[in-house]
């Protein structure tokens, strides 16, 4: 039995990473656009006030 060793990602310190507003990605409003490469992705603020990202 092979065992692959885990993938290395590389860790930042918090204060470190971007900080985004989801109010300003969305605009007051409750959806947003999100491009990576070719691929659109919707950012959706939920009633809770909680997020989704779906494809």
């Amino acid at each position: 039995m092979f065992m692959t060793a885990p993938k290395q990602t590389k860790t930042y310190p918090v204060e470190k990473l971007p900080l985004y507003d989801a109010m300003e990605l969305t605009q007051g409003g409750d959806l947003a656009r999100i491009k990576l490469d070719d691929q659109i992705y919707t950012l959706r603020v939920t009633r809770a006030g909680k997020l989704i990202l779906t494809k």
